[in-house]
């Protein structure tokens, strides 16, 4: 059963790796599971505070990576048209197939686009319209290092306790 427990959290570990960069996986959540998991067998010992400030941190992580394309789109001098679009292309994003690219793509493209379009309406000038829409790339891979960050740390942590 322990055999068991420590393959399925290393999976959990590595797929969370791959979903903090990869769409559709909730990369921190899943290599927090595999922590949680290698908790349970004797050749890794996690304390609860390492599991509660590790869970919260999976938290703050995966809903700061939501906030942040909109919120480096407002630091790169975006006015509240270019927040909006940028938030409309991050729901276009996950509809999905009817509206164009799509994966990870098209989690970069449409907050990207709708920051440049709500921008462009707003100003009807290039320079601001792609300044803003840069802060919203900037935005998206600031998020994915946090993930991809968290994700690396925790595989660090049980495979050093493994040791």
């Amino acid at each position: 059963m322990n055999t068991f427990l420590i393959i399925i959290a290393f999976v959990c570990l590595v797929v969370g790796i791959i979903g903090s960069v990869a769409p559709g996986l909730p990369g921190p959540p899943l290599s927090w599971i595999g922590l949680l998991l290698a908790g349970f067998t004797p050749w890794v010992s996690t304390s609860t505070t390492l599991l509660i400030v590790t869970a919260a941190v999976a938290v703050v992580i995966t809903v700061f990576d939501y906030v942040m394309p909109s919120v480096s789109t407002k630091r790169f001098g975006g006015s509240k048209h270019g927040i909006w679009g940028c938030n409309i292309g991050l729901i276009v994003s996950f509809i999905g197939l009817p509206f164009g690219p799509t994966g990870l793509f098209g989690l970069v493209f449409w907050p990207f686009a709708g920051a440049f379009i709500g921008e462009y309406i707003k100003n009807q000038d290039f320079q601001p319209a792609l300044r803003a829409a840069w802060g919203a790339f900037v935005g998206f891979l600031s998020g994915t290092l946090m993930k991809v960050v968290y994700c690396i740390a925790l595989l660090v942590v049980v495979i050093v306790a493994m040791v």
